[in-house]
């Protein structure tokens, strides 16, 4: 068979690799849009105004991809997240007569379920990570084939383990990984270490220019506390932290898997924050770990990552919680067992990519 895999983005590139080695294994003959020339930094483009300057450039790859479809003849497109462009050529894919597979639900129970027709005519079958997500389609549409995530924690071996009564605390702070997002988060986050008691901090930068950006704002911090920045590791930083302070992101659901008490911290523009209240109707919360604990019926009364956005966000309210936190091991260990109890629900026994191999041929 020949198979063209599409992901738009690095996070989407993780999967894409791992099903084009099992592909090549099984026989089959893969391509991607690297293949024609796009390259993941060029595509991933964030921002209403950058992608407003980029539509030439889209418009260049739609009509490049399409001509791809046309010519090499795929017998199957898989396409992974990046809905905006993705979709679109699964759709023109399927019009030909080739199968599509969509990996990765777009966000339908947050915002625009209207969006589920249109949806459910570009595709032939959808791979859900979260178990809720099947339930909004026609039936045998969608499949949960659990979070890749929670499976490669299931089987990672590691060593981090956290160290009771050890004389410091240890606090991750994970400020993300895009330059906007830091400049904007991280400084206050700095603030509230100042009025953190007896702790350490680490943040692990998430790639090389946010290790260059992170380590430039801590040196010009002007706190009493130091604060060491590293490159990578952010997974065994947060399996050993006594707690963490996580921007909001893919980076909160590694904080749940690893069963480290988190706060949720977020803030952007206030247009955008405006814009994200008015049309963001089927969730109250923005952490994945969050999300599945309402809709899955978890216990208790409060989600098990407690969020502070735009205003809340906060240097003192951030050190008031970690320093809670950090005074009372009952309490860290019954947000871990809350997380626990959410994440559980993102694993399965079978390999997510192994039941995507199954959609596609």
């Amino acid at each position: 068979m020949k198979i063209l895999i599409l992901a738009g983005e690095e996070s989407g590139m993780l999967y894409a690799r791992g099903l084009k080695e099992r592909l090549a294994a099984l026989g089959h003959e893969v391509r991607g849009y690297q293949d024609y020339g796009f390259q993941t930094a060029d595509l991933a483009v964030f921002g209403f105004g950058a992608v407003l300057k980029k539509i030439p450039f889209f418009l260049r790859v739609k009509r490049t991809m399409e001509r791809a479809i046309d010519e090499w003849k795929p017998d199957a497109v898989c396409t992974i997240d990046y809905p905006g462009m993705n979709l679109k050529l699964a759709a023109y894919a399927k019009s030909k007569g080739v199968r599509a597979v969509h990996v990765v639900c777009p966000q339908v129970w947050a915002w625009h379920q209207d969006r589920i027709p249109k949806i459910e005519a570009a595709l032939d079958s959808l791979c859900c990570f979260f178990p809720f997500e099947p339930s909004l389609f026609r039936p045998g549409f969608a499949k949960f084939i659990g979070h890749p995530l929670a499976k490669e924690f299931s089987l990672e071996k590691t060593s981090a383990v956290r160290e009771s009564g050890r004389k410091r605390k240890l606090v991750a702070i994970l400020p993300g990984s895009r330059g906007v997002e830091i400049s904007r988060i991280l400084p206050d986050l700095l603030k509230a270490a100042d009025i953190v008691e007896n702790a350490d901090f680490v943040i692990p930068a998430a790639n090389r220019m946010a290790f260059d950006l992170i380590s430039h704002i801590v040196r010009h911090n002007k706190g009493r506390v130091e604060v060491k920045v590293q490159l990578g590791g952010a997974r065994d930083l947060l399996r050993r932290a006594d707690c963490a302070a996580v921007a909001s992101g893919t980076a909160t659901l590694e904080a749940a898997l690893a069963r480290c008490p988190t706060l949720l911290v977020y803030r952007v523009g206030r247009i955008l924050a405006a814009f994200a209240r008015r049309v963001i109707k089927g969730t109250k919360y923005i952490g994945l770990a969050n999300i599945v604990w309402q809709r899955c019926g978890g216990t208790g009364d409060k989600p098990p990552m407690e969020e502070l956005l735009q205003e809340a966000f906060t240097p003192e309210a951030v050190a008031s919680r970690i320093n809670a936190w950090l005074a009372d091991d009952n309490a860290r260990n019954e947000v871990a067992r809350r997380l626990d109890e959410a994440v559980r629900k993102l694993d399965t026994e079978e390999d997510p990519l192994a039941l995507i191999v199954r959609e596609i041929v």
